[in-house]
């Protein structure tokens, strides 16, 4: 036997009531939460800076860019250095300090009061387990690099600047006071694909390349416009992939799996191109000088002193036979024999030029002859044409 329960009736309204209510608000916390779900990490910093208004000294950080145009400052707690470092963790806690823009955060850097680039702060990674030679130790307590703790920061009365850029607009804020003090919307139409902080001969400026191809350059803090150039439409997702700013005004892209293209858009830079081209060689060692005969020697042309010991000395050619002539020296000497040489060479140069106009004169005769044929055949052909043209005529019809 089996009995149904149900609610009086005056109590079911309140019920459904509660169940719309819970739907509407399960509907709204899934919206919400994928809504955050499409929010990702696009870019992220370390550095060593002001991370609250209220500090009065640089602390370790860590910036997060999202794809939703927002940068939030994390705070980094390390501990001292030495023993403490590495026993004990890190603690990591937000600061509070949200920033937005549009669009995704492409490139964050940062300026000291001068305006020059801060290098992101890193600490070289040491082995821990340390050898057991003593040396060993004392070298590596020497090299260990020096930790600054935020305990024992040293306070710095100057104003930093926070360089944002994202796909729409780049921001320099103020630190520690976080105002916006410079703002400038890059392009409305299109989107910044790569965005860097570079280096130039005169100065440091913002470099941004966008989809529509563009490529803009912004001074640094004041975002004044600089250069736009329209140089290459987004044709290939290769080259937004691999598209990149270097210093000196110079940039590299991939045109294909194998090629790179190198572009430079600074003055400077072109009117010193060429010194900067490298050369691609095969190193080969260098053969050893040809010994120089005697023949090559006289009939070289230049006048050179001849040793006769060194041609036919005893230490040459060793000693002579009894029976061997011996050299007399005849009234002419060196002079004679120059004179001897200088005629061969004379007459050797006749020969060659008799040479060559006997095979200039073989040329023009091959060319009569090849003439004379070529008549000769047009003759035939016009005499059996004329042949089979008279061939069926009677005498008369001529």
């Amino acid at each position: 036997m089996s009995r149904k329960l149900s609610l009086p009736t005056e109590l079911k309204p309140d019920l459904d009531i509660r169940d719309n209510s819970f739907s509407r608000s399960r509907s709204s916390s899934v919206t919400s939460i994928d809504k955050e779900s499409r929010e990702a990490i696009t870019c992220f910093y370390f550095c060593e800076t002001y991370t609250r208004k209220t500090d009065s000294s640089t602390a370790p950080s860590l910036w997060v860019g999202t794809s939703l145009g927002t940068v939030l400052v994390i705070v980094l707690n390390l501990p001292p250095a030495g023993e403490q470092r590495l026993l004990q963790p890190v603690i990591v806690s937000p600061s509070g300090t949200l920033i937005r823009l549009k669009g995704a955060i492409l490139r964050m850097a940062f300026l000291d009061s001068t305006g020059a680039i801060l290098p992101p702060a890193y600490e070289a990674w040491r082995e821990p387990n340390a050898p057991d030679d003593k040396d060993e130790k004392d070298k590596l307590r020497k090299r260990r690099p020096v930790s600054v703790s935020p305990s024992s920061s040293q306070e710095i009365s100057e104003n930093q600047y926070a360089v944002i850029c994202s796909e729409k607009q780049a921001k320099v804020i103020a630190l520690p006071s976080q105002n916006c003090i410079y703002k400038h919307n890059i392009t409305e139409t299109s989107f910044v694909l790569r965005a860097d902080v570079v280096q130039m001969s005169n100065g440091i400026c913002l470099a941004c390349f966008c989809a529509n191809g563009h490529i803009m350059t912004l001074s640094l803090p004041s975002l004044r416009p600089l250069l736009d150039v329209n140089y290459l439409p987004l044709t290939d997702m290769r080259i937004a992939r691999t598209f990149c700013f270097t210093n000196n005004g110079q940039a590299l892209y991939l045109v294909s799996p194998t090629e790179i293209q190198r572009i430079t858009y600074s003055q400077d830079t072109c009117e010193n191109l060429q010194e900067m081209l490298g050369e691609l060689f095969t190193p080969v060692e260098t053969p050893e000088a040809p010994n120089r005969g005697f023949f090559k020697g006289l009939f070289g042309g230049g006048a050179q002193s001849l040793d006769r010991e060194e041609l036919f000395g005893e230490s040459v050619a060793g000693k002579a036979s009894r029976s061997l002539a011996q050299h007399i020296p005849g009234p002419g000497g060196i002079e004679g024999m120059k004179g001897a040489a200088s005629g061969v060479v004379g007459e050797l140069a006749r020969a060659r030029i008799a040479l060559d106009e006997r095979g200039q004169k073989l040329g023009e005769l091959e060319e009569r002859t090849a003439a004379m044929m070529a008549s000769a055949d047009s003759f035939s052909k016009h005499a059996h044409d004329m042949m089979l043209k008279c061939k069926d005529k009677k005498w008369y019809q001529f």
